[in-house]
C-alpha cells in the first residue's frame, strides 16, 4: 500500500529571511492562498522570525522559526538541514539575499529540487555591485536549478552580472487583488485628524516602510518646495500623506517640524486597511531609492491614481512615462516637485493617467497569472505537465 506522504501533493518549502511586513511576504501569502490545494502544498521555513504576515496564510501551512544569528555557521546550516528534512520537500525555494546560502543544506535532502527567488538587491546595495556579495551568489550559482525575478532589470542582473545561464531564469510578475483595490467604495478621509483635510483639498500620498530605502526625505523636501512654488490658493489644498512605520519616523517628523509643515502633513502609521487610505489619495508617489518589483506601485494603479515613481529597478516597467505617470531621479527633490507640480495644476492629466494604469493592471497584472507561472516552474522541475488554473 502507498504511504500517506506519497498520496500527499508535492511540498514547496519556502525559506526567507523573516515573515515580516514586505513587498515578499506579500507576494508569498499571495501564492500559497491561491494554490489549489490538489497542486501543492507549502510551508515557510524562517531563518530568523516569523511575524505578522504568518496570520494572513489561510489552511494548513507550517511556519517553522529557526531564530538564527547573523551569518550562516556550520551549526545553521545543520540546523536548516534538519528542518528540511523532517518536512522531506520537493522543492526548496530560497529568497532573497539573506536565505541564499540555504542552498547549501537543501542540496543535501534527498530529493529537493531548489529555486530561488530575487525580489529586490540587497538594502546596503541597491545596484547589485558588492563584490562580496556577488561572489557569494556565483559560488551558490551551480546548485540553484532554476531563479525566479519579479522584474526583467533584475532577470538582466541575473545573466549579465552574475552569470546565470538565461534558460534558469523565470521573470514573474507580481499581481494586485483587483477585489481589494479598486477606485470604487469608501475611503479613510475619516481617519484623519479633524480639520486635516481643507474642503478642496488635494492629496499626494505614498505607502511604504519608513526606511531610508525608500526615501521619504526627498518627497517631504519635494512637498515643501511644491508647496513654496505655488499661488497661495493652491498651495492652501494640499496636504501630503504617509502611511507606513520605521526606523526613520523619528527622523521624518522632525523634518516635517523643520519645514513648518506640521498642519499639512500627516505621518498616519502602519495601517491594515491600504485600499481605502489609496482612495483618498489624489497622486501617488513612490520616491524610492532601489525596488525590485513595486506592489504598491501596482495597487496604486488599480486605484485608479497617477503615479510619480523614481527611476529605478523595475519601476519603469510599471509606469509608462506621461501616460500612466512620471518617473524622476532617485533623491532628485527639485525633479519631484516639478513632476508633482505638472499633476497638481492639471486635473485632466490626473484622470487621464489614472485611467491608463488602471487599465494596464487590469490587463496584466493578475494574481492567477502569476501563480500559475510559479506552479509551471515548480512543474518543471518535477517533470510533471503543467495545468491551467481556473480563473
Amino acid at each position: 500500500m502507498a504511504g500517506r506522504s506519497e498520496r500527499l501533493p508535492p511540498l514547496v518549502v519556502h525559506v526567507v529571511h523573516s515573515f515580516g511586513t514586505g513587498g515578499l511576504e506579500n507576494g508569498l501569502v499571495n501564492l500559497i492562498n491561491r494554490t489549489p490545494p490538489e497542486r501543492y502544498r507549502h510551508a515557510i521555513l524562517c531563518l530568523t522570525e516569523s511575524g505578522v504576515f504568518e496570520e494572513r496564510l489561510e489552511g494548513e501551512v507550517p511556519v517553522m522559526a529557526l531564530h538564527a544569528r547573523p551569518g550562516h555557521s556550520f551549526a545553521e546550516y545543520a540546523k536548516i538541514r534538519r528542518a528540511l528534512a523532517a518536512w522531506r520537500p520537493a522543492i526548496v525555494h530560497t529568497r532573497n539575499l539573506s536565505a541564499l546560502e540555504a542552498q547549501i543544506p537543501a542540496r543535501l535532502v534527498p530529493g529537493a529540487h531548489r529555486v530561488h527567488g530575487v525580489h529586490g538587491r540587497d538594502v546596503f546595495d541597491l545596484e547589485g555591485r558588492n563584490r562580496k556579495y556577488n561572489l557569494l551568489r556565483r559560488a551558490i550559482r551551480p546548485l540553484v536549478q532554476r531563479y525566479t525575478a519579479v522584474s526583467r532589470d533584475l532577470a538582466r542582473w541575473l545573466v549579465e552580472t552574475i552569470g546565470v545561464p538565461p534558460h534558469k531564469v523565470v521573470q514573474i510578475y507580481n499581481g494586485v487583488d483587483q477585489e481589494r483595490f479598486t477606485p470604487h467604495g469608501s475611503d479613510a478621509g475619516d481617519r484623519l485628524p479633524d480639520g486635516f483635510l481643507p474642503p478642496d483639498a488635494l492629496v499626494i500620498g505614498t505607502v511604504g516602510r519608513l526606511a531610508a530605502v525608500k526615501d521619504q526625505v526627498t518627497l517631504i523636501r519635494a512637498f515643501a518646495r511644491l508647496v513654496g512654488q505655488l499661488p497661495n490658493e493652491m498651495a492652501g489644498s494640499l496636504r501630503l500623506v504617509l502611511v507606513g512605520d520605521g526606523p526613520e519616523r523619528a527622523a521624518l517628523e522632525g523634518l516635517v517640524r523643520e519645514l513648518s509643515l506640521g498642519e499639512r502633513v500627516w505621518l498616519a502609521g502602519d495601517q491594515s486597511d491600504v485600499p481605502e487610505w489609496l482612495r483618498t489619495f489624489d497622486i501617488f508617489v513612490l520616491p524610492s531609492l532601489g525596488e525590485g518589483i513595486s506592489n504598491t506601485i501596482l495597487e496604486a494603479m488599480a486605484t485608479g491614481l497617477p503615479v510619480v515613481a523614481t527611476r529605478v529597478g523595475g519601476n519603469p516597467e510599471l509606469v509608462t512615462p506621461e501616460e500612466s505617470g512620471l518617473l524622476v531621479p532617485p533623491g532628485d527633490s527639485d525633479a519631484l516637485a516639478g513632476a508633482l507640480a505638472r499633476l497638481v495644476g492639471d486635473g485632466g492629466l490626473r484622470q487621464a493617467m489614472g485611467e491608463a494604469g488602471l487599465a494596464r493592471v487590469r490587463r496584466d497584472f493578475h494574481w492567477e497569472r502569476t501563480v500559475a507561472r510559479y506552479l509551471e516552474v515548480y512543474d518543471g522541475l518535477l517533470g510533471r505537465a503543467s495545468q491551467a488554473l481556473a480563473s
